[in-house]
């Protein structure tokens, strides 16, 4: 059970350092080092992520930079979105398609983290550096900015249920595109506090379904705590224009292989 704090460990630290979505860590490792279903390692994840990201959303909120009705506008469409998700999978049950198309969606979850890793500051500064208004968007946009946040929202539900994958880099991206005036700082502060809810709730559904395993999570929590707090000091002091890159790059190898090998398989099959 050790291993699982160390792994635990890594990943915290990875998530302070570069800010990557543990998720898009965590949850392959859980397949590829330790053997997991995919549906195991989601929604072990789905747990563990409500547990670090819980912590942050207090931090955040004590500091004032959650934009709270933000969260309300995500909320509204990712926790329905879960819930009808968990439904449908106590429904069809977890065979072993089912099991495929929650791999084929973590990868692509995965690799789109990477890529979005890459390319969002290039995005971000592009936008603000040709704003057609004080919002930074262009004003055709901006009237459909909440109805896309609560779509955006519904995605990320989905997403988030059948892969664990997408409340952190990919909510992330989301906000700084449609909200690209708000503080770097308040955009990850709104994106954490959505993340709470959301991975609860699809982590809870998880847990009615049996695809958790408790004893793992506390072992990888006890690891992980720690290891954010370690990373996001050192932040500060190492090369997060080094750092990212070489997780992004990691992500696509992961994600690509293990895409690979899902499709593959199903084809064997």
């Amino acid at each position: 059970m050790l291993a699982f704090s160390v792994a635990g460990l890594i990943v915290g630290l990875a998530v302070g350092v570069t800010g990557v979505g543990g998720g898009s860590l965590m949850t392959p490792l859980l397949i590829l080092l330790f053997g997991f279903a995919p549906s195991a390692a989601v929604g072990t994840d789905l747990l563990y992520a409500a547990g670090t990201k819980g912590f942050g959303t207090w931090l955040h909120g004590r500091q004032r930079t959650v934009d709270w009705r933000v969260v309300g506008l995500m909320a509204s469409g990712s926790l329905p979105a879960a819930t009808l998700t968990i439904l449908w999978l106590h429904f069809v049950g977890l065979h072993p398609w089912v099991e495929n198309m929650m791999t084929m969606t973590l990868c692509l979850a995965i690799i789109a983290t990477a890529v979005l890793s890459l390319v969002r500051k290039r995005l971000v500064a592009r936008m603000e550096n040709d704003p057609d208004n004080e919002s930074g968007l262009p004003k055709s946009l901006l009237r459909w900015r909440e109805p896309i946040t609560v779509g955006g929202g519904v995605l990320l539900g989905v997403l988030v249920t059948l892969s664990s994958v997408g409340a952190g880099v990919l909510g992330t991206t989301m906000l700084l595109l449609l909200y690209p005036r708000r503080a770097a700082i308040k955009i990850v502060g709104t994106d954490i506090a959505h993340a709470v809810p959301l991975t609860l709730i699809a982590g809870i559904g998880h847990l009615s379904l049996g695809t958790t395993d408790l004893p793992v999570l506390g072992m990888l929590l006890l690891g992980s705590l720690p290891g954010i707090y370690i990373g996001t000091r050192l932040s500060t002091r190492l090369p997060d224009g080094l750092l990212r890159p070489i997780i992004s790059v990691l992500l696509l190898v992961i994600g690509s292989s293990m895409l690979f090998d899902s499709a593959r398989s199903l084809m064997g099959s």
